[in-house]
Protein backbone atom coordinates (compact mmCIF):
# COMPACT_ATOMS: atom_id res chain seq x y z
CA UNK A 1 0.00 0.00 0.00
CA UNK A 2 1.08 3.54 -0.76
CA UNK A 3 2.55 5.49 2.24
CA UNK A 4 0.57 9.00 1.35
CA UNK A 5 2.26 12.01 2.54
CA UNK A 6 -0.28 14.56 1.62
CA UNK A 7 -4.04 14.18 1.72
CA UNK A 8 -5.99 16.73 -0.57
CA UNK A 9 -9.56 17.42 0.36
CA UNK A 10 -12.49 19.03 -1.65
CA UNK A 11 -14.60 20.86 1.01
CA UNK A 12 -18.18 21.12 -1.40
CA UNK A 13 -19.49 17.26 -1.14
CA UNK A 14 -16.67 15.76 0.84
CA UNK A 15 -16.15 17.72 4.33
CA UNK A 16 -19.61 19.96 4.10
CA UNK A 17 -22.91 17.85 3.20
CA UNK A 18 -23.86 19.86 -0.19
CA UNK A 19 -27.46 19.18 0.80
CA UNK A 20 -27.37 21.41 4.03
CA UNK A 21 -26.20 24.32 2.04
CA UNK A 22 -28.93 23.97 -0.72
CA UNK A 23 -31.42 24.19 2.24
CA UNK A 24 -29.10 27.03 3.67
CA UNK A 25 -29.77 28.83 -0.02
CA UNK A 26 -33.50 28.25 0.31
CA UNK A 27 -33.80 29.96 3.55
CA UNK A 28 -31.53 32.97 2.11
CA UNK A 29 -33.95 33.18 -0.54
CA UNK A 30 -36.79 33.15 1.62
CA UNK A 31 -35.18 36.03 3.81
CA UNK A 32 -34.62 37.95 0.42
CA UNK A 33 -38.49 37.92 -0.19
CA UNK A 34 -39.08 38.78 3.69
CA UNK A 35 -36.83 41.49 3.68
CA UNK A 36 -37.64 43.54 0.43
CA UNK A 37 -41.24 42.91 1.06
CA UNK A 38 -41.62 40.76 -2.33
CA UNK A 39 -45.18 39.56 -3.55
CA UNK A 40 -43.40 36.08 -4.88
CA UNK A 41 -44.08 32.57 -4.24
CA UNK A 42 -41.26 30.97 -2.00
CA UNK A 43 -40.35 28.41 -4.48
CA UNK A 44 -40.62 29.77 -7.39
CA UNK A 45 -38.29 32.76 -6.28
CA UNK A 46 -35.81 29.96 -5.19
CA UNK A 47 -36.13 28.46 -8.63
CA UNK A 48 -35.27 31.97 -10.25
CA UNK A 49 -32.05 32.25 -7.99
CA UNK A 50 -30.73 29.18 -8.22
CA UNK A 51 -31.15 29.60 -12.08
CA UNK A 52 -29.42 32.68 -12.25
CA UNK A 53 -26.51 31.30 -9.95
CA UNK A 54 -26.54 28.32 -12.18
CA UNK A 55 -26.32 30.32 -15.12
CA UNK A 56 -23.30 32.43 -13.98
CA UNK A 57 -21.07 29.71 -13.49
CA UNK A 58 -22.54 27.59 -16.75
CA UNK A 59 -21.47 30.96 -18.74
CA UNK A 60 -17.85 31.02 -17.71
CA UNK A 61 -15.21 29.87 -20.73
CA UNK A 62 -13.50 26.44 -20.15
CA UNK A 63 -11.92 26.43 -16.42
CA UNK A 64 -11.97 30.13 -15.90
CA UNK A 65 -12.77 31.22 -12.17
CA UNK A 66 -16.03 32.92 -11.72
CA UNK A 67 -17.10 34.18 -8.45
CA UNK A 68 -19.51 32.80 -6.01
CA UNK A 69 -20.29 36.07 -4.61
CA UNK A 70 -20.66 37.67 -8.29
CA UNK A 71 -23.33 34.91 -8.68
CA UNK A 72 -25.41 35.41 -6.11
CA UNK A 73 -25.34 39.46 -6.69
CA UNK A 74 -26.90 38.08 -9.98
CA UNK A 75 -29.31 35.99 -8.88
CA UNK A 76 -30.27 38.33 -5.58
CA UNK A 77 -31.16 41.10 -8.33
CA UNK A 78 -33.14 38.76 -10.59
CA UNK A 79 -35.14 37.98 -7.00
CA UNK A 80 -35.80 41.13 -5.75
CA UNK A 81 -35.84 43.31 -9.10
CA UNK A 82 -32.97 45.60 -8.32
CA UNK A 83 -29.29 45.66 -6.93
CA UNK A 84 -28.96 44.20 -3.42
CA UNK A 85 -26.41 45.25 -1.16
CA UNK A 86 -23.66 42.87 -0.49
CA UNK A 87 -22.92 44.38 2.52
CA UNK A 88 -26.94 43.72 3.54
CA UNK A 89 -26.98 40.15 2.23
CA UNK A 90 -23.50 39.15 3.04
CA UNK A 91 -23.97 39.30 6.52
CA UNK A 92 -27.79 37.05 6.26
CA UNK A 93 -26.59 34.71 4.28
CA UNK A 94 -23.28 34.23 6.70
CA UNK A 95 -25.98 33.96 9.44
CA UNK A 96 -27.96 31.29 7.62
CA UNK A 97 -25.40 29.40 6.76
CA UNK A 98 -23.87 29.23 10.00
CA UNK A 99 -27.39 27.62 11.45
CA UNK A 100 -27.67 25.16 8.44
CA UNK A 101 -24.34 23.42 7.28
CA UNK A 102 -22.99 20.69 8.54
CA UNK A 103 -20.31 18.23 7.83
CA UNK A 104 -20.29 15.13 6.35
CA UNK A 105 -20.37 12.21 8.49
CA UNK A 106 -16.71 11.54 10.14
CA UNK A 107 -15.19 14.41 8.66
CA UNK A 108 -13.58 16.90 11.40
CA UNK A 109 -12.85 13.82 13.21
CA UNK A 110 -10.74 12.01 10.47
CA UNK A 111 -9.08 15.59 10.03
CA UNK A 112 -8.36 16.25 12.93
CA UNK A 113 -6.49 12.35 13.42
CA UNK A 114 -4.62 12.90 10.44
CA UNK A 115 -3.33 16.22 12.02
CA UNK A 116 -1.84 14.22 14.44
CA UNK A 117 0.54 13.00 12.22
CA UNK A 118 3.18 14.53 10.39
CA UNK A 119 1.14 14.62 7.20
CA UNK A 120 0.12 17.17 5.16
CA UNK A 121 -3.37 18.45 4.54
CA UNK A 122 -4.44 20.31 2.05
CA UNK A 123 -7.38 21.80 0.73
CA UNK A 124 -8.39 21.91 -3.32
CA UNK A 125 -11.66 24.00 -3.40
CA UNK A 126 -13.66 25.76 -6.61
CA UNK A 127 -14.62 27.84 -3.70
CA UNK A 128 -14.03 31.66 -3.07
CA UNK A 129 -11.42 32.02 -1.07
CA UNK A 130 -12.87 33.73 1.91
CA UNK A 131 -16.30 31.31 1.41
CA UNK A 132 -13.83 28.13 1.65
CA UNK A 133 -11.65 29.15 4.97
CA UNK A 134 -14.81 30.54 6.33
CA UNK A 135 -16.73 27.18 6.11
CA UNK A 136 -13.49 25.40 7.34
CA UNK A 137 -13.53 27.84 10.35
CA UNK A 138 -16.95 27.26 10.90
CA UNK A 139 -16.96 23.47 11.22
CA UNK A 140 -13.50 23.84 13.68
CA UNK A 141 -10.96 22.19 11.41
CA UNK A 142 -9.34 25.00 9.75
CA UNK A 143 -6.30 24.93 12.39
CA UNK A 144 -5.67 21.40 11.03
CA UNK A 145 -5.28 22.30 7.84
CA UNK A 146 -1.66 23.14 6.65
CA UNK A 147 -2.84 25.09 3.19
CA UNK A 148 -6.24 26.56 1.37
CA UNK A 149 -5.86 26.14 -2.36
CA UNK A 150 -8.88 27.74 -3.92
CA UNK A 151 -9.68 28.66 -7.51
CA UNK A 152 -9.73 32.36 -6.31
CA UNK A 153 -6.55 32.26 -5.81
CA UNK A 154 -4.71 30.14 -8.77
CA UNK A 155 -7.53 31.80 -10.94
CA UNK A 156 -8.59 28.68 -12.70
CA UNK A 157 -11.25 25.72 -11.67
CA UNK A 158 -10.97 21.90 -11.64
CA UNK A 159 -9.91 19.89 -13.20
CA UNK A 160 -7.42 22.65 -14.79
CA UNK A 161 -3.83 21.24 -14.10
CA UNK A 162 -3.14 24.50 -11.98
CA UNK A 163 -5.40 23.47 -9.39
CA UNK A 164 -3.14 20.89 -8.68
CA UNK A 165 0.54 21.61 -9.61
CA UNK A 166 -0.63 24.79 -7.02
CA UNK A 167 -1.79 22.03 -4.28
CA UNK A 168 1.24 19.66 -5.12
CA UNK A 169 4.06 22.65 -4.71
CA UNK A 170 2.34 23.63 -1.44
CA UNK A 171 2.45 20.00 -0.08
CA UNK A 172 6.06 19.54 -0.85
CA UNK A 173 5.49 15.38 -2.16
CA UNK A 174 5.45 13.83 -5.25
CA UNK A 175 2.30 13.01 -6.69
CA UNK A 176 2.34 9.50 -6.17
CA UNK A 177 2.58 10.16 -2.80
CA UNK A 178 -0.55 12.34 -2.44
CA UNK A 179 -4.09 11.29 -1.96
CA UNK A 180 -7.10 13.81 -3.59
CA UNK A 181 -10.42 13.02 -1.96
CA UNK A 182 -13.04 14.28 -4.09
CA UNK A 183 -16.80 13.91 -5.25
CA UNK A 184 -16.97 14.61 -8.73
CA UNK A 185 -15.47 12.14 -11.08
CA UNK A 186 -14.03 15.04 -14.07
CA UNK A 187 -12.86 17.42 -11.64
CA UNK A 188 -11.61 15.85 -8.89
CA UNK A 189 -10.63 12.02 -9.63
CA UNK A 190 -9.78 12.75 -13.67
CA UNK A 191 -7.91 16.09 -12.61
CA UNK A 192 -6.05 14.47 -10.10
CA UNK A 193 -5.07 11.20 -11.94
CA UNK A 194 -4.24 13.39 -15.19
CA UNK A 195 -1.35 14.60 -11.99
CA UNK A 196 -0.37 11.31 -11.14
CA UNK A 197 -2.13 11.81 -7.28
CA UNK A 198 -4.21 8.68 -6.13
CA UNK A 199 -7.69 9.20 -5.75
CA UNK A 200 -10.14 8.68 -3.41
CA UNK A 201 -14.11 8.55 -4.48
CA UNK A 202 -16.23 9.77 -2.25
CA UNK A 203 -19.78 9.62 -3.89
CA UNK A 204 -17.93 10.44 -6.94
CA UNK A 205 -19.17 7.77 -9.74
CA UNK A 206 -16.86 5.05 -10.78
CA UNK A 207 -14.70 5.10 -13.55
CA UNK A 208 -10.56 4.48 -14.40
CA UNK A 209 -9.36 7.19 -12.16
CA UNK A 210 -10.92 5.90 -8.94
CA UNK A 211 -8.12 4.01 -6.92
CA UNK A 212 -9.84 4.10 -3.53
CA UNK A 213 -13.73 3.99 -2.57
CA UNK A 214 -15.17 5.58 0.71
CA UNK A 215 -18.20 4.90 1.66
CA UNK A 216 -17.61 6.80 5.09
CA UNK A 217 -15.05 9.38 5.43
CA UNK A 218 -13.30 7.65 8.54
CA UNK A 219 -12.85 4.61 6.63
CA UNK A 220 -9.73 6.90 5.10
CA UNK A 221 -8.05 6.27 8.28
CA UNK A 222 -7.71 2.64 7.89
CA UNK A 223 -6.37 3.45 4.32
CA UNK A 224 -3.71 5.66 5.99
CA UNK A 225 -3.01 2.78 8.75
CA UNK A 226 -4.49 5.07 11.52
CA UNK A 227 -6.88 3.81 13.76
CA UNK A 228 -10.64 4.75 13.85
Amino acid sequence: MTEFEAVLWDVGGVIVDLESVRSAHGRFVGWLVEEHDLDLDREAAVETWRHEVGAHFREREGTEFRAAREAYDRANEAVVGEPVDRDAWQPALRSILSKAVRENPGASETIARIAETDRHQGVVSDADHEDAVWLLEHLGVESTVDVVTTSERVGRTKPDPAMFETALEHAGVEPERALMIGDRYDHDMAGAKRHGIQTAAYGAENGPDVDYRLEDLRDLLELLDLDR
